[in-house]
C-alpha cells in the first residue's frame, strides 16, 4: 500500500521504501504542470519497468487544438523526461474538460 507520501511502510530495519512508480507519476504531472497548469494528469505504467508510459491529460490548453498539435504539446512538455531517459515509450491521451471521454 503507498501512503500519501509516496512511501511504503517501513520495510527491513525501519527503512522507508519510497515507490518509485509514485515518484515517475509527480514527476510526469509537475512537468506538464508548468504548461498546462490546470492539466489533471493521470499516468500508468504500461510495463512495470517505469519507463513505458500511458498518459491521460485533461486540460483546458487543449480546447480548439487538433488532436497532432495535443500531442506535440504533450511531447514539449516531457522532452527533457525523454531526453534523460525517465521515459522510452509514451502513448498520450488527451482531452478537454468539456470531453466526457478520452480522445488519441
Amino acid at each position: 500500500m503507498v501512503g500519501c507520501s509516496g512511501t511504503r511502510p517501513a520495510g527491513a530495519g525501519g527503512r522507508r521504501v519510497v515507490d518509485g512508480a509514485l515518484v515517475i507519476d509527480q514527476q510526469i504531472a509537475a512537468m506538464l504542470r508548468q504548461t498546462m497548469p490546470d492539466a489533471e494528469v493521470m499516468v500508468q505504467d504500461m510495463t512495470g519497468t517505469m519507463d513505458h508510459l500511458e498518459v491521460f491529460v485533461r486540460t483546458k490548453a487543449f480546447a480548439g487544438v487538433s488532436l497532432l498539435d495535443r500531442h506535440r504539446m504533450v511531447e514539449r512538455a516531457l522532452a527533457p523526461a525523454r531526453a534523460d531517459g525517465r521515459i522510452h515509450a509514451l502513448q498520450i491521451h488527451t482531452a478537454i474538460p468539456e470531453d466526457t471521454e478520452s480522445h488519441g
